[in-house]
């Protein structure tokens, strides 16, 4: 086996896909692990393109009438307990705070003192604390629709986990809305997993299904539970968002009532829905390669790095001032409605080590000005969604002006690239053996990725559900929007009557 590149990625997606993915993160300074077990810390680069996803996601949120606010952080315990599947759900995964502050003990080393009255549970969600706010808010259907959204962090105590993956701690958006009506809490839902959609394959370029999860994999407390699947290299699935209909199960947990038109008295219709920092490890996985993370344009920090290469000093102070020139002249440029970003990078390391930096960082255009470049009035491209070494010579005022033309086609290449990838592996099966077989490595000395998404026929019982999960870690992904429309069939489980596919897949 021929060595790997000393700059690219070792180990490789094939040879080790779990570990590439962590030197991934690593080589592009997205994050690290923290001094905290299980909590990570988001470096520049990582929270640059968190901050992009909000930026846009905000925007699609307040176009549709969501206002942001902020909860409390911590959640007395009595909340949780008031909505039993939501509690029995989140039990295993809450950090709880009992005392309220630390003093010396005999030895003189600190300990917890001050107990509190009632514990306290860290945020794991927060539908418990913002229904008791809505309750307060609620008195009439003039109050309704209450559509409100929180950007803020959540604390799950897992116990192994992957940096932006799962974690103890990390960052999301938390919508939560209360209805007069069931039909419009119902459309609420059904809009939110359409801006979710929207935004997963017109921003991030991963391309995802759209459907109803079962009832195993449904969402603690809600009445229905709608999610975006996506594919990942190793044809494994990420759940990149999910919107709950939550019915009145809530409603009624935090006494959420109101006067009717009728003035009865009943209860709001809620719903909830969330995305979280996870959208970047799908980027990760959805789109970065051998040499580091492809960063598509429409969320990226920055779209274009310039490096200026200079071999003579006196050279230096020449190049410097073309490159600034180009810069200023690149940032007058749009691109998605909004200022081509661009990094001008002086320092003074080795020109193919900086290149590499940029490469493995993921930014979509490195832009390369040496002294021949800078006395023909051109520049030196490279596209990241194309292999390192393959650079082309431009006129400059030709890159400048066609700087948001390929930054569009390189956003839409990728998104195309993802889908081609997840059609040629998704596929219908019919047949337990050959299910089974779609699911299992060749042998454990080739360790060639396997899998993707399976559309089978499933009867409806949680009994041949949870026999799919126990034989291969295999779940029900979605019951995809339309699934009838695939026709009836036998459940590949125990060949009962169906009355459509539902997506299969192994799943992070």
């Amino acid at each position: 086996m021929a060595k790997p590149d000393k700059t690219a990625i070792n180990p490789t997606r094939v040879q080790d896909y779990p570990e590439w993915y962590q030197e991934v993160i690593k080589a592009a300074e997205l994050a690290e692990n923290s001094p905290v077990r299980g909590c990570m810390v988001i470096k520049p680069w990582g929270c640059a393109t968190w901050e992009n996803i909000r930026t846009h996601l905000d925007r699609m949120f307040k176009e549709t009438g969501h206002v942001n606010a902020y909860f409390p952080l911590f959640i007395p315990l009595s909340f949780l307990q008031k909505e039993a599947d939501h509690v029995q759900g989140f039990a295993k995964e809450c950090a709880v705070v009992t005392h309220h502050r630390l003093e010396a003990g005999p030895d003189g080393a600190l300990v917890p003192a001050g107990e509190l009255e009632e514990p306290l549970v860290v945020r794991p969600t927060s539908e418990t604390i913002i229904g008791a706010m809505f309750a307060k808010w609620i008195e009439s259907y003039r109050d309704l629709p209450v559509l409100v959204n929180q950007w803020a962090n959540v604390v799950r105590w897992e116990l192994r986990t992957r940096l932006f993956l799962r974690t103890a701690e990390f960052l999301w958006q938390e919508g939560h809305t209360a209805h007069e009506t069931r039909d419009e809490a119902w459309a609420e839902t059904l809009k939110i997993l359409e801006i979710y959609r929207r935004f997963a394959e017109d921003y991030l370029a991963i391309p995802v299904l759209t459907g109803e999860k079962t009832a195993a994999e449904r969402f603690p407390g809600a009445d229905t539970t709608f999610c975006i699947e996506a594919m990942m290299q190793d044809r494994k699935a990420l759940q990149a968002g999910t919107s709950h209909f939550l019915g009145q199960n809530f409603a009624k947990a935090s006494e959420i009532l109101f006067t009717a038109r009728d003035q009865s008295r009943q209860h709001a219709w809620t719903t909830s829905w969330g995305v979280s920092t996870r959208l970047i490890g799908g980027l990760v996985m959805a789109h970065a390669d051998d040499d580091g993370m492809v960063m598509p344009p429409r969320i990226a920090p920055s779209h274009v790095v310039i490096l200026p290469i200079i071999r003579a000093d006196a050279d230096r102070a020449a190049i410097l001032a073309y490159c600034e020139s180009l810069a200023a002249e690149l940032r007058a440029q749009t691109y998605d409605g909004r200022p081509v970003e661009v990094v001008f990078d002086t320092r003074d390391d080795n020109a193919g080590e900086k290149s590499w930096r940029w490469i493995k960082k993921g930014i979509p255009v490195r832009v390369e000005v040496g002294p021949r470049d800078m006395a023909s009035g051109s520049v030196f491209v490279g596209r990241r969604d194309r292999g390192p070494r393959e650079k082309y010579g431009q006129k400059r005022e030709e890159f400048v002006a066609g700087i948001g033309a390929l930054l569009g086609e390189m956003q839409a290449g990728l998104l195309a690239k993802a889908r081609a990838f997840r059609d040629a592996n998704t596929r219908p099966v019919d047949t337990y053996d050959e299910f089974t077989a779609f699911f299992t490595p060749a042998s454990r000395e080739k360790p060639e990725i396997h899998g993707g998404f399976a559309l089978s026929h499933w009867c409806g019982s949680p009994e041949c559900e949870a026999k799919v999960n126990d034989a291969l870690s295999v779940t029900i992904r979605c019951i995809p929007t339309g699934h009838e429309d695939s026709g009836p069939g036998a459940c590949i489980v125990c060949g009962a009557p169906s009355r459509g596919r539902v997506v299969f897949a192994k799943a992070y």
